[in-house]
């Protein structure tokens, strides 16, 4: 019952002998046979539900990178292609991403530049080559430290262990790096515990100074839904931020620092880590199965303005929780088959003209369909590209390292795909919710959806049944991990967004130094300065010290000032205002409307309810403090 099965292009080289048990330690938490046995059922179900239908479907081509290839299309992503080519405004804002980064991040995209150089000169491309230690070279002080004065990171690699200290020449010297160096913080001083997730700290800098330690390894026994820890974020003062809660050029930025960072994490840690790339093919431009998620919120968005996941979606969940979660074996026994393809086909036929007839469809059915258009999404839910790297997680030594890839891998989804999936594994916990009653715990749904996420039927390659078992098993916890720790994985880290907004401060300096530099900006500089001298100067006198001025445009007139104390939150100045009996005010309730941080060293942040305004003040002086809703 293991025909089903289509895996990622792994490395089976290591066999084991014929006859040999599974091995049920690492990733696997050893889980027992009996309790895989949902897991190749889905498997059978899925064939069965596929029928002679396999000629009809195009199998997704993955493109075998050549030599340099996979590294080049990674500083693409990484938005440092243009380090090869003229000096421009973009290989200026490459720097500038270069000056923020961390020593493992420095040493990652080291190692990707010294691939791609050496394929360069092998091809004899017609660009501007620099010499990785000119571009990486850092600006030493006189005593040869680095930066604050620490002395330079042991994580290195191979490539730059003998790197000499000339200076750069040509233009490689305009993009030397302007090296950030954190402050050493020894974890063991670190008041986090084992189940504590740093979210200040770079994840690799955590990798690379427990590598040789037994600090932070975790028993990884074995398989009751209550064995997994316990993790919690610790309350951070400046608010902690969700995705969703900045400007989309802030995100670009997060996006880039995410892929270079869950690249330094798996170099630091011995995993390989590579993007797969799909060969563009000819996909359905109408219809709800087996259609792009863009091409079907486009549709959508035109029936439901600001939709962020496709209507059938959001309807099969709705009909799933309409009947009852409480049903046993809810997700895990399919629907009639015969019934299942014909509901398809009526479906693909009236959902748009509203002329379906949902009181006919039965809830295992609807569940059935559910998954059926997961799976059958051209390209997997997880994405062609991180497909392999969130198999691969269960790879990784920690289960706090998982968890820590695992957020990352999160955030480098399209909005889309990563929307869907929230809803999704929200679905998810609502189903285990009701264990008690329909007997689907965590591991259950796990194992039950892990097929339809994990598998995808344009990646052939049958695996031998011992390397299928530890693929199965492996895929099925790093599952259980997503939906456990779901409200974790949207989580943006801390070290992230101060790296971002270290990259706002950099970019800022370098427009004033340009601006300085023409007349004609200078001057036009210097007459909206006037002019906004002119407007602010009443308010600056009216605010005084330690003192902030809230502004709600879209709602109301009337700003407010407010008092910093150590103790004051965001949710406390909304709160504030919205006790206002002006404009349209009374009609908000507190759910409604959020407190925004906006400029200075941020585009703009969404706080949550928790966020210590003193602090974030001093974090970000310059940021103006906006109440509206997210929809304005």
């Amino acid at each position: 019952r293991r025909f089903g099965q289509y895996t990622m292009n792994h490395d089976h080289s290591k066999k084991t002998p014929e006859g040999a048990l599974f091995d049920r330690s690492g990733s696997q938490d050893s889980l027992d046979e009996l309790s895989m046995d949902d897991y190749w059922k889905e498997l059978e179900n899925i064939h069965e539900t596929r029928g002679n239908n396999d000629e009809e479907q195009v199998a997704l081509v993955v493109k075998e990178p050549d030599e340099g290839e996979l590294e080049e299309e990674w500083l693409k992503e990484a938005g440092l292609s243009n380090l090869f080519g003229e000096i421009s405004d973009d290989s200026v804002q490459s720097v500038v991403l270069l000056s923020t980064l961390t020593r493992t991040q420095k040493a990652a995209v080291e190692k990707r530049v010294e691939t791609v150089t050496q394929t360069m000169r092998k091809k004899n491309k017609q660009h501007h080559i620099p010499d990785v230690r000119d571009i990486f070279s850092l600006q030493n002080d006189s005593k040869g430290k680095v930066c604050d004065g620490s002395e330079p990171s042991t994580v290195r690699t191979s490539q730059n262990k003998n790197e000499t200290q000339d200076g750069t020449k040509g233009n490689a010297k305009q993009l030397s790096l302007f090296f950030v160096c954190e402050q050493k913080s020894p974890l063991e001083d670190m008041p986090f515990s084992d189940t504590d997730i740093n979210l200040e700290i770079s994840f690799a800098e955590q990798a690379a100074n427990l590598k040789d330690s037994s600090v932070g390894k975790m028993c990884r026994g074995g398989g009751g839904d209550t064995l997994l820890p316990n993790f919690r974020l610790p309350k951070d003062k400046t608010g902690t931020t969700k995705i969703g809660d900045l400007a989309p050029q802030d995100m670009k930025k997060v996006y880039s620092l995410a892929l270079i960072e869950l690249t330094a994490l798996y170099d630091i840690l011995g995993t390989e880590f590579k993007q797969q790339k799909a060969v563009k093919i000819k996909t359905k431009d109408s219809g709800l199965f087996g259609v792009p998620l863009s091409v079907l919120l486009e549709q959508d968005q035109k029936k439901v303005p600001g939709t962020k996941t496709p209507l059938i979606f959001q309807k099969l969940i709705a009909q799933i929780e309409e009947a009852t979660l409480e049903t046993e074996g809810l997700l895990r026994i399919p629907g009639v088959a015969t019934r299942v393809k014909s509901l398809c086909q009526e479906l693909e036929a009236k959902f748009y003209e509203g002329t379906f007839n949902w009181e006919n469809v039965k809830q295992h059915d609807a569940a059935s369909l559910l998954k059926l258009f997961i799976r059958e999404l051209p390209q997997p839910l997880l994405t062609v590209e991180y497909l392999k790297a969130f198999q691969d997680v269960q790879n990784l030594p920690t289960r706090k390292q998982q968890l820590q890839a695992l957020n990352l891998l999160v955030l480098l989804l399209p909005e889309a795909n990563r929307d869907t999936l929230k809803v999704l594994l929200e679905f998810l916990q609502r189903v285990i919710d009701h264990r008690d009653k329909n007997k689907m715990t965590l591991k259950n749904v796990a194992m039950v959806m892990t097929p339809n996420l994990f598998t995808f039927h344009g990646f052939g390659s049958k695996t031998i049944e011992q390397s299928e078992f530890v693929m199965a098993a492996g895929t099925a916890n790093v599952m259980r991990f997503m939906i456990q720790y779901q409200k974790l994985l949207w989580t943006i880290p801390k070290f992230i967004v101060n790296q971002v907004r270290k990259q706002n401060t950099e970019s800022q300096k370098k427009e004033k130094k340009d601006k300085a530099m023409k007349k004609l900006l200078k001057k036009m500089a210097y007459d909206r300065e006037k002019h906004e001298k002119q407007e602010k100067t009443p308010n600056d006198a009216d605010v005084p010290q330690g003192v902030i001025r809230v502004q709600a445009p879209h709602l109301s007139k009337v700003s407010m000032a407010i008092q910093l104390t150590e103790e004051l939150k965001a949710g406390d100045v909304v709160a504030r205002f919205l006790s206002q009996k002006s404009g349209n005010v009374q009609a908000l309730k507190k759910e409604e409307v959020f407190l925004y941080e906006i400029g200075g060293n941020i585009g703009e942040r969404c706080l949550d309810d928790d966020t210590y305004m003193k602090d974030l003040y001093q974090l970000n002086p310059n940021a103006e403090w906006v109440i509206k809703s997210k929809q304005s």
